[in-house]
């Protein structure tokens, strides 16, 4: 990366647990870091850091359309890198879902995501650097679980990727998505009907994922340490 260009990157769902240590590693290294949350902003306040004007935290409700006064949150920063960690689950069963459902998902997960990414591509260009990640769910590959139907379909949304993004690999804008495996986190609690020791059952390697080592490939994929991997769809679920 130019090192006259200032380095921030915007952190989509930073409340949550892979959020969190997400964004200290990003701070720790200097850079500026958006990172947006939904409701509970209480552990991101918590964070200690050593310059606060490198954390700027931007409250939004996906719910509820806000990404017009999203955008214009944002609009001043130079964003050189977007992660979208953003996970909402609906606990709905597939028998179960109506219309309204499944748009409420794809809408916070998905398309709102894309969106906002497609608003940052033009400063992108002009700085040529630009490091774009999404976090997808092992659910593709299964079609989801008992209760995670609309989550798995909204991520699987997500590696659906635009071909304008290919285009844009001249300009160095690497765009990419991360598959991610089971990681003990706090939003399997959070789902119905989930026996934690049946699903590691499931991976070959016999255990969760760490969050270190999910932190350690998003930030590799998200910074200038990668220079050459783009448009592809990377698992890192424990040979799954």
């Amino acid at each position: 990366m130019n090192k006259s260009l200032k380095k921030t990157v915007l952190i989509l769902g930073g409340s949550s647990d892979i959020g969190i240590e997400i964004i200290s590693k990003f701070l720790l290294n200097n850079w500026k870091v958006i990172a947006h949350f939904n409701n509970n902003s209480k552990k991101l306040n918590h964070l200690k850091i050593d310059n606060p004007s490198n954390l700027i935290l931007v409250k939004a409700n996906f719910k509820k359309k806000m990404l017009n006064s999203f955008l214009k949150k944002i609009k001043k920063y130079h964003i050189s890198s977007f992660i979208n960690l953003i996970g909402f689950i609906d606990n709905i069963s597939y028998q179960k879902i109506n219309l309204a459902n499944l748009i409420n998902s794809l809408q916070i997960n998905s398309l709102i995501p894309i969106l906002i990414q497609k608003n940052l591509l033009n400063n992108m260009k002009n700085k040529k650097f630009g490091r774009i990640l999404h976090l997808s769910s092992i659910g593709v590959k299964y079609g989801g679980g008992e209760n995670t139907f609309s989550y798995s379909l909204s991520k699987h949304l997500l590696e659906f990727k635009p071909s304008y993004l290919k285009k844009l690999t001249k300009f160095n804008i690497l765009s990419n998505v991360l598959r991610v495996g089971f990681v003990k986190t706090k939003i399997h609690s959070k789902i119905k009907n989930k026996s934690l020791k049946k699903r590691i059952n499931l991976i070959p390697i016999n255990r969760p994922a760490k969050i270190n080592e999910i932190l350690n490939m998003v930030f590799f994929l998200s910074t200038e340490k990668n220079s050459y991997i783009s448009n592809e769809t990377i698992t890192i679920a424990g040979g799954e």
